[in-house]
């Protein structure tokens, strides 16, 4: 059974920062690339940074872009730390994994394209 779980995130006053981790179970974690989406209340689920299996190649949506990195390590999880945390950035964050053949940006920011999902981390960024 594949298992997706997210953790990490809370409350965080706006200009902090949060880590949030994906640990992967049940999958070759090692041939997925894995994508970070967040949805806030009444606006659809948005892409926010994605990796591909071997980690060298990143994509990041222009809104996190410079304040957001991805990582993963070879312990079956990986990694989105956000810095200069905003108000904006409010939402619940999932983690995604899909089959890398190839993956590049439009692949790796379509929801759809991903196979298995997470149950979500909330992260809340006061003002």
């Amino acid at each position: 059974q594949v298992q997706l779980v997210e953790s990490g995130g809370g409350l965080v006053q706006a200009g902090g920062s949060l880590r949030l981790s994906c640990s992967a179970s049940g999958l070759a974690f090692s041939m997925y690339a894995v994508g970070w989406f967040r949805q806030a209340p009444g606006r659809e689920r948005e892409f926010v940074a994605a990796i591909r299996r071997s980690g060298s190649s990143t994509y990041y949506a222009d809104s996190v872009k410079g304040r957001v990195t991805i990582s993963r390590d070879k312990t079956n999880t990986a990694y989105l730390q956000m810095n200069t945390l905003k108000p904006e950035d409010t939402a619940v964050y999932y983690c995604a994994a899909q089959l890398d053949y190839g993956v590049g940006y439009s692949t790796a920011s379509r929801a759809s394209a991903y196979q298995y999902w997470g149950q979500g981390t909330q992260v809340t960024v006061s003002s």
